[in-house]
């Protein structure tokens, strides 16, 4: 009798539970739970006191109605992962297109204006031109050796401390002897820079006037005419 008695009083507690929480039920899983706790504590109450239910029984099926509540809320979950996921690449690919379309416009307003790229050309135009440096350190001493179309040293330019970054040169279209080369035309130009004992890394930047602009894919680049296209990440300076 003490276990008949003590079935009873666990059957009645839970069919009071039942009573209390199955409107609160909102999801098919929930409704499913109620049902199988209702058969449950049936199933209790009705037993037979000398040949009562074998509590193994009774927690095997707690762990399958456990199991299919955990599965279902893991679904739920993937599936929320999902959307919030699809959410976040349309928003990536939204931002992306903007930008590309910002980046757009304001390569389209560097049409005609001039630009530093890398490169070692330098133009020579009524006796003017204008060549860049691009420092990976300090430099005590850079020596820039200007040659004609036949590789031939026509002036060396002495620049002395100059810090790291970008500097820029002027070579006035004279020699060594400071006499006017004879003709305005492209040459090239190389860098060697030292502090103390070390070499200093150097790049060479020319100047370039940007005659149009292409956007190829998700890169804009610019058209700078008998000197090629270079994307607009390259651009070093705006003039």
């Amino acid at each position: 009798m003490a276990v008949n008695s003590t079935g009873n009083t666990s059957a009645a507690d839970i069919y009071s539970s039942l009573n209390t929480t199955q409107t609160k039920a909102t999801s098919e899983i929930d409704k499913a739970q109620n049902r199988f706790l209702m058969l449950l504590t049936t199933q209790l109450k009705m037993q037979d006191p000398l040949n009562p239910m074998d509590n193994a029984q009774v927690t095997s099926q707690l762990a399958q109605i456990s199991t299919v509540d955990g599965i279902t809320k893991l679904n739920k979950t993937l599936e929320t992962l999902s959307d919030s996921s699809v959410t976040s690449q349309q928003a990536l690919e939204t931002l992306t297109s903007n930008a590309l379309e910002s980046q757009q416009f304001q390569a389209a307003s560097l049409i005609g204006r001039a630009v530093l790229v890398e490169g070692n050309d330098l133009k020579l135009f009524d006796g003017k031109s204008m060549g860049a440096i691009e420092l990976a350190a300090d430099a005590a001493k850079v020596t820039v050796s200007i040659k004609n179309s036949n590789g031939v040293v026509v002036k060396e330019l002495e620049l002395d401390d100059l810090k790291a970054g970008i500097a820029q040169f002027h070579w006035d279209g004279t020699d060594r002897a400071g006499v006017p080369v004879a003709a305005d035309g492209k040459y090239s130009f190389s860098v060697k820079a030292i502090n103390g004992k070390d070499n200093v890394v150097t790049t060479p930047l020319h100047l370039a006037v940007v005659n149009n602009v292409q956007r190829i894919g998700n890169n804009t680049q610019l058209d700078l005419k008998d000197q090629g296209v270079v994307s607009i990440n390259n651009i070093k300076q705006i003039f």
